[in-house]
């Protein structure tokens, strides 16, 4: 059976999984749309809330950034996952014993104020539609190479597949396919993983053949990759930093305090009986998490490997890059590289009209190698290769069976697809309850906040694959603007809400307005307004990095910081917050129990 059967097949029968667990646990209330009833078992939950977390920036583009970062590429890996222990351990119990459904519904209440809500769901509605041009990023990248459709295509059958299983089966449907997604993901990150692993390096475990020596030598891969990547004028892969420590460290701490800021994430919390529960699935969780996460560096030096091992053929014995016949002939090239070529993520352009493809980094610093690339005739790099392409391609690079290169595509669209349905409730939960049945429309019944839903979901549905055909970088990038967004206005509400007994309204309201605007200032600076190409305008304010040379992706940080100054200075210069609150904030962090405190459902 051919590749491409072998993929329709596989991806097919995943989807009929999902859209049939979804019309099998449909949701018939409004509790079960939103927080599937509450009665979702706790190792269930945490499967459930590891697909929703790792989304297509952890399995399509998390590695190919590390594959191109190398060990600055590792802020990913700490920030996502210390972010989610942060959210475990100081956000979840407390929200959890809250007893609201939603974010915005805790704003509104713990600072008494429906302006406070509306604030949270902008946010909100901002972080997530962020996010999710990410997934839709993801989801086109996938469909464009397994199921030969282009990247727009791929993003058409993605908001349809999303429609089906997320707008009927609401948030009960949504955790049991999600459950289903999380065992196709892990599957299909780990099996070519653990081929790649024992091809390279004899051992079947990936994150000890990491640190293993490569079959028939005795020399480390990771030694062996620093050699080469430095023969081609890169930087070191073991030691290469991000930009600088200042911005890799802010970088870090964005991912984390974004991660305990998402609404998608903090809402699955609320779908299980109990706060001893919240607690359990979000260890359950960070277990299933950390199967992919520790799984991702090998993946991605192997796939680095993997990838100058074809086009630098004989780089393994003759260490020589600037040998005339060292590099791969393009019309010699394997047929993974033509299949990639047709989505346009990879590419071709013969600068020195040689017929072999020279792949290195000519804007390398070291005036000795550009030297030698000049005197071996090299004109320019000549591969273009998107990193969201490295996990999709590995398999294929390393020759693995049809059938393990289906099943990465089915992973692929699992993860994209999972945490776009997370969103979508998110936005949807956003605008049907928290703004239209809190703030305008409080005469809703049941049935028809449902309904309201279920539009708010579809359009978010339209909006988010708009977007997606035009997004403003690399999945995982784009996804870490959304952290940043959600780290600068939702996260320190949050931590404030639940540890601060003095923060009013009026300092809670205006340190997000201050945080999220002076992130969105700064991103829209070197993005363009909403992301629109063409309306850039770092140059009219200080050039790229202008702010201690941190760049767009790692500002949250900032932003937080604004927020927290803006919302204690505010506060002091206004009313103190009402006893009743003060005593309610208490109640929240008091560890006994697991009641919803006084003004929940």
């Amino acid at each position: 059976m051919s590749l491409q059967a072998v993929t329709y097949l596989i991806v097919g029968l995943t989807f009929a999984l999902y859209i049939g667990i979804a019309v099998w646990a449909r949701a018939g209330s409004t509790k079960e749309f939103y927080v599937a009833g509450g009665s979702v078992h706790p190792v269930m939950n945490g499967m459930a809330t590891g697909a929703d977390w790792m989304s297509a920036a952890s399995f399509i583009s998390m590695a190919g950034l590390i594959s191109n970062m190398g060990y600055g590429g590792a802020l990913f890996l700490m920030g996502w996952t210390g972010g989610y222990v942060l959210l475990a351990m100081l956000l979840a119990p407390y929200l959890r014993k809250f007893g609201k459904f939603t974010v915005p519904q805790f704003f509104g209440t713990r600072y008494y104020s429906k302006t406070a809500s509306m604030v949270a769901v902008a946010c909100l509605l901002i972080a997530s539609t962020t996010y999710i041009i990410g997934q839709m990023t993801g989801v086109g990248v996938a469909f464009s190479r397994f199921l030969g459709v282009s990247n727009s295509m791929g993003i058409y059958i993605g908001m349809g597949i999303v429609f089906m299983y997320a707008v009927f089966g609401g948030m009960k449907g949504i955790t049991y396919t999600q459950v289903a997604q999380y065992v196709v993901l892990i599957l299909a990150y780990t099996i070519p993983a653990i081929f790649i692993s024992l091809q390279l390096t004899g051992n079947p475990i990936p994150q000890l053949g990491l640190g293993s020596d490569m079959v028939g030598s005795n020399v480390a891969l990771l030694h062996k990759l620093d050699l080469i990547v430095q023969d081609l004028g890169f930087a070191q892969y073991t030691t290469s930093t991000r930009i600088s420590m200042l911005n890799t460290f802010v970088y870090t701490v964005s991912l984390m305090i974004g991660t305990a800021g998402l609404p998608h994430v903090i809402i699955r919390f609320f779908t299980v009986p109990k706060v001893k529960d919240a607690r359990s699935s979000a260890g359950w969780a960070l277990v299933f998490i950390a199967v992919l996460y520790t799984t991702a560096p090998a993946v991605a030096a192997m796939a680095k490997m993997n990838l100058l091992k074809t086009i630098n053929p004989q780089i393994m014995t003759d260490n020589n890059v600037f040998a005339a016949d060292g590099q791969l002939e393009y019309e010699s090239r394997p047929d993974w590289m033509k299949r990639w070529e047709v989505t346009g993520l990879l590419k071709f352009s013969d600068k020195n009209g040689d017929g072999r493809i020279q792949y290195y980094n000519d804007k390398s610093k070291n005036p000795e190698f550009m030297a030698k690339a000049e005197a071996a005739g090299w004109k320019g790099s000549e591969l273009t290769v998107n990193a969201d392409i490295i996990v999709l391609a590995n398999p294929e690079i390393a020759l693995l069976p049809n059938w393990v290169i289906a099943l990465v595509a089915a992973g692929g669209l699992a993860a994209a697809l999972s945490t776009a349905a997370g969103l979508l409730l998110a936005i949807s939960s956003a605008i049907s309850h928290d703004l239209l049945k809190e703030n305008f429309m409080p005469n809703l019944d049941e049935k028809q906040e449902l309904l309201a839903g279920k539009i708010a979901m579809a359009g978010a549905i339209v909006v988010a694959g708009y977007l997606g055909l035009n997004p403003p970088g690399f999945a995982a990038g784009t996804v870490a603007i959304a952290f940043g967004l959600a780290a600068s206005s939702i996260f320190p509400a949050l931590m404030m809400g639940i540890f601060s007994k003095t923060m009013n309204k009026e300092g809670a309201i205006a340190g997000m307005l201050a945080g999220i605007g002076i992130t969105m200032f700064y991103v829209f600076a070197h993005k363009g307004i909403f992301f629109i190409k063409g309306t850039e305008f770092v140059n009219a304010v200080g050039g790229e990095n202008f702010f201690f040379g941190i760049e767009p992706n790692a500002f949250g940080t900032i932003g937080a910081i604004v927020n927290f100054a803006v919302a204690f200075g505010v506060k002091n210069l206004t009313a103190k917050v009402p006893d009743d609150i003060a005593a309610m904030v208490e109640q929240v962090r008091i560890p006994r129990g697991s009641k919803a405190v006084d003004g929940a459902h």
